[in-house]
């Protein structure tokens, strides 16, 4: 595995090589990446994984926790981008979830190409576009992770184009295999996504993205996603994003896609900056699975979380300290207690430390 990794970290630093040769064109090579570590405690104190966490990266209780060393080779000539994004540990492992060995350490690998300003072609896997959050502790600033996000998409595998039709919109349109699929599993249905996303941009204050995914899953059950993610800035030191999402499932009967479910939600994200080294972020969640089609699906009836998430940020150059407060309430037991009973109740706390290069 190691072997192979060099060899592609060897493959990019040629092509940086031969393109710098080149007098003629324009080319930059560049290295990034990022790594997290983080301690958590579940005051219920639960015996069994998952440990009252339902959502991704976070599911300990009472250790230290290695998160995820990431680097991101990305090499960029005046119409093509090419980018390896790799990463190791638990966090990748969750991420990747239907990949095995070094395809397992692959986060995103794929070429762009833009034949004019307004056009631009990828090919290859990528991070979805849908929610507000992302796989990389440093691109949130909340450590735990929400239920939008756990319940995915995470990666998209495929061809997609992005237009810029004008200063304020665009949009982008895709083909890919199954959701967070870099493979078709053998011997189940290998049929094609759709993917969408509109951007409007009506200020430097404003930002909206509407995005679709939907197809027909390897499990040969249906689903339509719709997400609206809108990020505003009201002030330069505080901000509001609001994070919406609607899902319907066609499940399967052995014959036919029959009994359409749905599960939706709207989170809202606080973010205030007093000081360029300081930063509070208050998030506001509520997920509905009345239909237990997710973090429902093992229990005798469905239901729905409020889960409200307070997270401090300490910055230092590229170090960031989160210490964060998770409180979690369910409208049916769903938690926990380490006495084996459950409750509708749970809270947690993280102590992380991201560092980001």
């Amino acid at each position: 595995m190691l072997r192979k990794i060099l060899t592609l970290v060897l493959a990019f630093s040629i092509l940086q090589s031969l393109q710098a040769q080149d007098s003629s064109k324009t080319s930059s090579f560049k290295i990034s990446g990022c790594a997290d570590f983080y301690y958590r405690y579940d005051f219920n104190n639960p015996s069994i994984s998952p440990y009252n966490s339902f959502t991704s990266f976070t599911k300990t209780q009472n250790s230290f926790v290695l998160g995820m060393a990431n680097v991101m080779f990305e090499l960029q000539t005046k119409k093509m981008d090419v980018v390896a994004d790799l990463g190791f540990g638990e966090r990748e492992k969750e991420f990747a979830y239907n990949d095995n060995g070094i395809s397992q350490s692959i986060k995103q690998l794929y070429i762009s190409y833009t034949p004019v300003s307004w056009v631009k072609f990828t090919a290859g896997s990528w991070a979805t576009h849908v929610n507000y959050e992302l796989a990389d502790a440093y691109a949130n600033r909340n450590y735990s992770m929400s239920y939008f996000f756990t319940v995915g998409p995470f990666s998209h595998t495929g061809v997609r184009a992005d237009f810029a039709t004008s200063k304020k919109t665009a949009f982008m349109i895709g083909i890919a295999n199954a959701t967070d699929y870099r493979l078709p599993p053998e011997g189940q249905i290998n049929k094609k996504f759709l993917l969408a996303q509109f951007t409007y941009t009506p200020s430097d204050k404003i930002q909206l993205y509407l995005n679709y995914v939907g197809g027909q899953a390897p499990d040969t059950s249906k689903s339509n996603l719709v997400n609206l993610v809108l990020t505003t800035k009201i002030t330069n030191k505080f901000s509001v994003v609001y994070n919406g999402i609607f899902t319907t499932v066609k499940l399967w009967d052995g014959t036919k896609n029959i009994n359409s479910k749905t599960w939706w939600g709207s989170a809202l994200y606080f973010n205030v900056d007093p000081q360029s080294w300081f930063g509070l972020t208050f998030r506001s969640e509520y997920f509905n699975d009345n239909k237990q089609l997710n973090i429902f699906a093992s229990q005798p009836t469905g239901g729905n979380v409020l889960s409200n998430t307070l997270s401090a940020n300490f910055k230092m150059d590229g170090l960031i300290f989160i210490p964060e407060l998770r409180v979690d309430n369910a409208s049916s037991p769903l938690f926990l207690k380490h006495s084996g009973e459950f409750t509708k109740n749970d809270a947690s706390f993280i102590l992380a430390a991201v560092y980001h290069f």
